[in-house]
């Protein structure tokens, strides 16, 4: 079966300026080509576009499930559908009072509770709400993955054609460029050493050089136009959709090997899991 590749640069408010982004790809013969870049500015057009005939896969760069820490100090259900809709329910300004009175009881240095995924990843919890503000990117798109019928691996049996993971782009970035920034929505911030940073991600992710991509003989395909396209976008939304991209051609490679769990280990099924972490 030939799947269609996807990855998500979410956000949970989409505006023009501010778009989700997905990119679409596929593999061939140890390439991952770069079909299109396609762009949401509210949440019900993304919603419908996770709705389309697969088979794809996607990589999509938002929290699937919460600290079980948190969960059990919380008093929430321990299932994760159960959590996910009793978490759906509440309002923003609800999530953020209870997240940040369970931060206040903690000491300094450990208020956050984290997934076992966040260590591997380094990944930010799943319950921040600011800075990156990402409790409220999983209350955005969870509830519209589950809403459209995908199928989301020791989390939820849904569609076996739609397969939704969890990526984190920061973890391929990171893999390259250490601690180095290639990106911000902050135009102040929107560097020369930023761009220079952006090409060599690109052109490592092209020469297949990132450790997940190498251990899986994967290489990025352009053209120089969409080359160009991603390295100009000082906000970095492009590049982390085609990183989230990139995580999912591994998972798919996993599954074309006999790995019915698309890469993804043994985990807590209340957390979820960063796929290739």
């Amino acid at each position: 079966m030939d799947f269609t590749l996807l990855g998500c640069d979410f956000t949970s408010a989409p505006t023009r300026r501010k778009p989700i982004v997905l990119a679409v790809g596929r593999a061939e013969r140890g390439r991952v080509v770069l079909d299109a870049i396609e762009r949401f500015e509210s949440l019900d057009a993304w919603g419908e576009r996770l709705r389309a005939p697969g088979p794809w896969v996607g990589g999509f760069d938002l929290p699937f499930g919460l600290p079980r820490e948190l969960v059990q100090a919380l008093g929430w259900p321990e299932d994760w559908r159960a959590c996910m809709a009793h978490y759906a329910a509440l309002p923003r300004a609800a999530i953020r009072e209870a997240f940040a009175a369970f931060c206040q009881a903690r000491p300094v240095g450990g208020k956050f509770a984290h997934r076992a995924t966040d260590g591997p990843a380094g990944s930010s919890p799943s319950m921040k709400w600011v800075n990156p503000p990402v409790a409220f990117m999983m209350h955005a798109g969870v509830p519209r993955l589950i809403a459209a019928g995908a199928h989301l691996p020791g989390l939820l049996d849904g569609d076996p054609q739609r397969v939704a993971l969890e990526a984190y782009p920061g973890l391929l970035a990171r893999s390259v460029l250490g601690a180095t920034s290639y990106k911000s929505d902050d135009k102040g911030k929107q560097t020369g050493e930023r761009l220079i940073a952006r090409k060599t991600l690109i052109n490592a992710l092209e020469n297949g050089q990132a450790p997940l991509l190498q251990a899986a003989g994967l290489r990025l395909r352009l053209t120089h136009a969409q080359r160009d396209d991603l390295a100009d976008d000082a906000s970095g939304d492009r590049l982390d959709a085609v990183l989230c991209l990139l995580q999912a051609a591994w998972a798919l490679q996993r599954h074309r090997s006999g790995d019915a769990r698309w890469g993804l280990p043994a985990f807590d099924p209340l957390e979820g899991w960063i796929v290739g972490s």
